[in-house]
């Protein structure tokens, strides 16, 4: 039986089509949840389709504080959406999702993914048996990414493929993609650092990590690390990544012992073969390099109103060069990192990724308005 609804219009106030997870607050569902079940509720397209949706417990107190669901949005438009309380209808499984987890079997990184892209860091034992000079342990706090060009997830079939092949996920025999990226000691795609007399201070490994939330449309976990630099900062870094995005949202939380005179978002240039852009006034950052025998965009988004000003710096000392982004120091910074892959099909050309870092930036400062009634 079906009770009780209410409409939500979502407007797009930018001139090209969106399609993306929207979030509504529990408080602005009070007055339906007054009368009905979090778990009885539908959220139903304009042709009266159930959508896929997820509730989020953001503050670990056991109780949701958002709930999401996918909106697709022509560009100046408003779609209509309802919201109602219908427990014989059965939410929508989602063959395609958001996924994360520490990966204890290979060593302890942290990785996640959507359908477009995946990422991973590394954690403490990584770094204790690089000190230690065992092979393959990685010393870095730079964000690694991996090539995807399948929409389904390879997480957990990539690492149970390593643990009797070490080369299994770094070769793209299967269709799915692989990991030819290197990040050592560079910033990879959206690493952080302090930038000091042309020198770049950076943390090691993160020590622990917790798993928010984990769904078909949104995943969040959290990252700490061991105080570093001469500043003795502590950071928190809280990443989430929505479904169809190609873009992860960081938002770091700092404090520090002595003022801090930026916060440095980077990109890693490698051997300073590709091409590398900045763009302060709009607040977007990008590389397109060659690897193997494919281009690989990536790229930074942030609000310009905290950059104080980018280089792009290149030495001659592996994984030192980088394209570096500084910022304003507050005690919280946010900021997107992402990319995209000739072979996943979504960039095929520099102008193409240029094109897409333009709209993400433009999706930061423009968000849909929701409006429910």
């Amino acid at each position: 039986m079906i009770n009780g609804q209410k409409i939500i219009n979502v407007n797009n106030p930018l001139d090209f089509s969106r399609k993306e997870v929207v979030a509504i607050p529990v408080s602005r569902l009070k007055s339906f949840l007054n009368k009905s079940k979090e778990a009885d509720l539908r959220i139903r397209d304009a042709k009266g389709n159930p959508l896929v949706i997820q509730w989020i417990d953001a503050n670990g107190d056991s109780r949701n504080d958002e709930l999401l669901f996918q909106a697709t949005v022509e560009g100046g438009k408003t779609a209509v959406y309802t919201i109602v309380s219908d427990p014989e209808t059965v939410i929508p499984n989602a063959e395609i999702s958001t996924y994360s987890r520490l990966v204890p079997e290979r060593v302890d990184d942290y990785a996640w993914e959507n359908d477009k892209v995946a990422f991973r860091m590394y954690g403490p034992k990584g770094q204790q048996e690089a000190l230690q000079g065992i092979k393959s342990s990685t010393l870095s706090s730079g964000v690694d990414i991996w090539l995807k060009r399948t929409e389904l997830p390879v997480i957990n079939k990539w690492y149970k493929g390593c643990l009797t092949d070490p080369m299994y996920y770094h070769k793209d025999s299967r269709g799915e993609g692989y990991d030819p990226y290197h990040v050592g000691n560079s910033r990879g795609t959206g690493g952080i650092g302090i930038w000091v007399n042309n020198k770049l201070q950076i943390s090691q490994n993160f020590v622990s990590s917790r798993t928010i939330a984990d769904g078909p449309l949104r995943t969040v976990f959290e990252l700490t690390y061991q105080p570093w630099s001469d500043f003795g900062v502590k950071e928190t870094k809280r990443i989430s990544l929505d479904l169809g995005s190609n873009f992860s949202r960081f938002e770091s939380d700092f404090s520090s012992e002595k003022p801090v005179p930026n916060y440095t978002i980077g990109i890693t240039l490698h051997r300073n073969e590709g091409e590398a852009q900045r763009n302060d006034r709009n607040g977007y950052y990008l590389h397109w390099e060659k690897i193997d025998d494919a281009f690989v965009g990536e790229g930074l988004v942030m609000d310009p109103d905290i950059i104080e000003k980018s280089v792009i710096f290149r030495s001659e000392v592996p994984d030192e060069s980088n394209l570096l982004v500084m910022t304003k120091p507050h005690k919280k910074t946010v900021y997107y990192a992402g990319f995209a892959w000739q072979k996943g099909g979504q960039v095929h050309t520099r102008q193409d990724w240029e094109n897409m870092l333009k709209k993400q930036a433009q999706i930061i400062s423009h968000p849909l308005i929701i409006n429910i009634k």
